[in-house]
């Protein structure tokens, strides 16, 4: 193994990100859905021949398209920003002041180090300066963040810039709590552990403020 490579294997297992933004290349949209389907299928018929299995066997034969079209159509959707949901606003009419907080934001999201599932919750809230963004629409930008490879710090970050953006506050929180299957089925297999991290935006800064958004998420839904 070369320095590099040995270095690249480490920073993986360390859950290193360099940037707030996911490395994407410049010609990343050249290719077509379909283009790039066609192409990750033959990759993944590859990956399959080469581990020895037979691709004429009735259960395997379908997989490289069923992986491709999962990848470009599903959990790396969030890389197309074709998808990006119109995260449309209203006038806060009641002017309500307080915190608003969607807690318990199912989310699903794959690593970019070794390509496994992350899963897990979102808690996001934020102040309104006159904006108010529909509920269903901060679950929407949760999931669009969270299908591409990703490290969860990163997605953290993105969740509460769009939001920022949106809502032209920065008065925005975001906690993730989060599985991440390359610690818990590989390498140390810890399956009991979970990764927590936060990222707060203006009055969320506030010791009080924070702790006020801590306690919400701590209450139990009941119904």
């Amino acid at each position: 193994m070369t320095t590099n490579e040995q270095f690249q294997d480490e920073m993986g297992d360390d859950h290193f990100t360099s940037s707030a933004n996911n490395p994407m290349r410049k010609d990343a949209f050249d290719l077509s859905d379909e283009e790039k389907i066609e192409a990750i299928k033959k990759d993944v018929e590859h990956i399959l021949k080469t581990l020895g299995m037979d691709l004429e066997d009735d259960s395997i034969k379908g997989t490289p398209n069923r992986v491709a079209k999962m990848f470009v159509k599903e959990i790396f959707g969030g890389l197309n920003p074709n998808k990006k949901p119109n995260s449309s606003t209203f006038e806060n009419q009641y002017k309500y002041g307080e915190m608003l907080v969607e807690k318990n934001i199912t989310l699903y999201s794959t690593c970019e180090h070794h390509l496994l599932p992350i899963i897990g919750k979102a808690h996001v809230a934020y102040i309104s300066s006159g904006k108010v963004i529909g509920l269903s629409k901060m679950n929407r930008i949760v999931d669009y963040f969270a299908k591409r490879p990703q490290v969860q710090e990163r997605l953290t970050m993105q969740i509460v810039q769009e939001l920022q953006k949106v809502l032209k506050t920065e008065d925005v929180a975001c906690v993730i709590d989060a599985k991440h299957l390359c610690v818990n089925s590989r390498g140390i297999r810890d399956i009991e552990s979970s990764t927590v991290t936060a990222e707060y935006g203006g009055q969320f800064k506030n010791e009080s403020k924070r702790q006020e958004f801590l306690d919400y998420i701590k209450l139990e839904t009941k119904f």
